[in-house]
């Protein structure tokens, strides 16, 4: 019992502190600070787990990634991130953490956090923001080329071309909407040249 009454005593002015940077920082807005601090702990628990696996695999560390298989992995992160954070299919998958607001771009959807100031805030932000996502898929994607490096880079070759797909995917909807029509010509008296200028003058003579 007295442990316990020591260990409270000793938490008491790190507790306050919390509450004070807390109070400071949010400035009244609910600010699910917990939260993250809690999705950075199990970023750095998953990151520890997957780095003993390896270890304990045998398997060593490339000394450097080829260029090609780094470009592949980055279009991958880019268009993973965007289809769980944006995409209607994975809609699921954040509905227990945000509120549809409504269509959003090309094939994707506006959401808003549904709780704010706890844990299903941070959760919510996280799975609804695309830049926050990358650094968990980066991560997933680059333990991965490590451990099955030909499986993993099959699989980022396809969102790979997915992204590739998305791309034509603009460029065909421009063409459809006249980017390539030719412009409307301008007012005649803004085409006249000074040959029609002078011919003007010489009709006035």
């Amino acid at each position: 019992m007295a442990i316990a009454d020591e260990v409270q005593r000793i938490g008491a002015p790190v507790r306050r502190w919390v509450r004070t940077q807390e109070r400071e920082y949010t400035r009244g807005e609910p600010r699910p600070l917990a939260g993250d601090l809690g999705a950075m702990g199990v970023y750095l628990g998953l990151v520890s787990t997957a780095a003993a696996a390896v270890r304990a695999s045998g398997r060593e560390l490339p000394d450097r990634i080829p260029p090609g298989d780094a470009v592949l992995l980055a279009i991958a992160t880019f268009r993973l991130a965007r289809r769980i954070a944006k995409d209607p299919v994975t809609a699921p998958l954040r509905a227990p953490f945000t509120a549809f607001q409504g269509p959003s771009g090309h094939a994707e959807v506006a959401e808003e956090v549904r709780e704010h100031g706890g844990v299903k805030h941070a959760v919510g932000e996280l799975l609804t923001c695309p830049f926050c996502l990358a650094q968990w898929v980066a991560t997933g994607l680059v333990f991965g080329y490590v451990a099955a490096p030909r499986a993993t880079r099959l699989a980022a070759f396809t969102m790979t071309l997915v992204a590739g797909s998305d791309v034509l995917q603009f460029v065909y909807d421009a063409i459809q909407n006249g980017a390539l029509a030719p412009s409307p010509p301008e007012a005649a008296g803004a085409d006249a040249g000074p040959g029609d200028d002078a011919g003007r003058h010489a009709e006035q003579d």
